[in-house]
């Protein structure tokens, strides 16, 4: 059987072939689909264990992974829940083998994060097609988070233990950028204490508290600052946040840019949008309350707000959509 020709004149990401990592520590089980994944157009990746599979992910993101249930080490169930939780792998699909009589392995398996099993001994074309449905799943599932990035939506999906689920590709970068060893001035250090945050976050929404938590994390570059909002549910277990990174002068430079202000009028619309009153914003910004006044006056003049009450809420607006 030939390899499935490609369109020379595609795109380059058209023509790129679809990766699945294969993780068996049986040499016989990886050759066998190794050469069924070739002949049916795919690039298989090979780890022998799951530590090797994990050191594979450190370099290489594949579209899929195909993961034998039981192997010496790390077995398949505990390398994929160490693989779902790495930022930016949580959407990857992972497709279980496991031994036609051991239902416990399929059990074990989903409730680690797989998507589906095949049985052993396994019949080929039943593999492919089982492949090519889940890449199909992935590549809409991934176009939607694709589409919202580029929107502007920094979004995440967390289950009600605090795993995150999915995240559009610029969130998943920043986290992956962000978190790591070491704790901020709130005592945040791990993932896991983020996931309790992020749990009494969802909990104070219920209750119609404010929903959003800024967390200082220490990185070697120094301090960040992480804005977590929490948004809606959006399925059974599922619930949904935003995710923005507080930049010094960012939110001044949205609303310059925005309402063409000058610095200054920024500044002033930021604090008013805060709730602060002119002699408030007088005291922060170290000018008079009439000098204030003034740049208020110009604010509403070039947003077309007749008072504070619509300034404000138009400040607001332009800060949530460009979170």
């Amino acid at each position: 059987m030939n390899a499935p020709q490609t369109d020379p004149h595609a795109s380059p990401a058209a023509q790129r072939r679809d990766r699945v990592l294969i993780v068996d520590d049986s040499p016989d089980a990886l050759g066998m689909l190794t050469e069924a994944l070739e002949r049916g157009g795919m690039t298989a990746l090979v780890a022998t264990g799951g530590d090797a599979a994990l050191a594979l992910l450190d370099r290489i993101t594949p579209d899929l992974v195909l993961m034998d249930a039981v192997m010496p080490g790390m077995d398949g169930f505990e390398t994929t829940r160490r693989i779902k939780a790495r930022v930016g792998a949580e959407h990857l699909p992972v497709i279980f083998m496991t031994g036609l009589s051991e239902t416990e392995h399929v059990v074990a398996g989903l409730a680690a994060g797989g998507v589906d099993y095949v049985t052993k001994p396994i019949v080929i074309a039943e593999l492919l097609a089982r492949i090519r449905v889940h890449l199909d799943n992935g590549r809409r599932a991934l176009g939607t988070r694709n589409a919202l990035d580029a929107a502007g939506r920094n979004l995440m999906s967390l289950d009600a233990g605090g795993r995150i689920l999915w995240s559009t590709p610029r969130t998943g970068a920043l986290l992956a950028e962000v978190l790591g060893p070491g704790a901020g001035r709130d005592g945040f250090g791990t993932q896991q204490d983020l996931a309790g945050k992020l749990a009494g976050l969802r909990e104070g929404g219920a209750r119609r508290e404010d929903p959003s938590l800024t967390l200082e994390i220490a990185t070697a570059e120094g301090l960040r600052r992480l804005g977590f909002t929490y948004l809606s549910p959006i399925g059974p277990g599922e619930y949904l946040y935003r995710v923005s990174e507080d930049i010094p002068g960012a939110r001044e430079a949205l609303l310059r840019d925005t309402f063409a202000l000058t610095e200054r009028e920024a500044e002033v619309l930021l604090w008013l949008a805060a709730g602060k009153t002119n002699r408030d914003i007088s005291d922060i910004l170290g000018i008079s309350p009439q000098t204030v006044k003034k740049h208020l006056e110009q604010v509403f003049s070039k947003l077309g707000a007749e008072n504070r009450a619509t300034a404000t809420a138009m400040a607001v607006r332009a800060l949530v959509e460009g979170a």
